[in-house]
């Protein structure tokens, strides 16, 4: 039962999230569009909008679509994204101290040096599905990998040497990781791997 109810509850906000992020691109969609029709008002600085405002709308635009964007992608990327855009609002539209400033240009700093030096190759990543049999030399042309071979070796051959080198246990999930690329057991069918995923980083 308690099996049952987490998967609900899972799929619920999965759903939730999707029906929220297209009620924030509907808003934002709305937004935009009023914003260019008010644009002959810009030179009247009595009237919506002025400089200011446009500047604070068009940044506030630009969170909502990062927003979107965390919402149905779940990578650090996009968390990173919108609090960059976020700080950077407050630094460029809010002028009230310049310690205040001062501390937002030291956020960005320190999110800029958390990008470098804490996120990994794999955190955001594409993942395709292979025969096993496939030719290391057609799925390198296929996806613009640079994947290590000799002659026409195919991915089971490269993946079983890595794994024995590693002395790791052959099963369905297990993974090994080169530089800028992984492989991963997808499938085994009848004891032989039948399908391989190749993971690639998009860094």
């Amino acid at each position: 039962m308690k099996k049952y109810a987490t998967l609900f509850l899972k799929n619920l906000t999965n759903i939730l999230e999707y029906v929220i992020a297209v009620l924030l691109a509907f808003g934002i969609l709305v937004m935009t569009i009023q914003l260019i029709l008010s644009f002959s008002n810009l030179t009247d600085l009595s009237k919506y909008p002025n400089y200011d405002d446009l500047l604070t709308t068009c940044f506030n635009l630009v969170i909502g679509v990062e927003m979107i964007r965390m919402l149905y992608l779940h990578s650090p990327q996009t968390m990173y994204e919108v609090l960059l855009f976020a700080i950077a609002r407050q630094v460029i539209i809010d002028h009230s101290s310049p310690v205040n400033s001062l501390i937002g240009v030291v956020s960005i700093a320190i999110l800029f040096a958390t990008r470098k030096f804490l996120f990994v190759a794999f955190d955001e990543s594409e993942k395709i599905l292979f025969r096993a049999s496939q030719k290391v030399r057609i799925v390198n042309r296929l996806i613009h990998l640079h994947i290590p071979y000799q002659d026409d070796e195919t991915l089971l051959d490269i993946l079983m040497r890595k794994l024995n080198e590693e002395g790791a246990e052959v099963g369905v999930g297990t993974c090994t990781y080169f530089s800028d690329f992984g492989l991963r057991i997808a499938k085994i069918t009848d004891g032989k791997i039948t399908r391989i995923e190749v993971i690639r980083s998009i860094h």
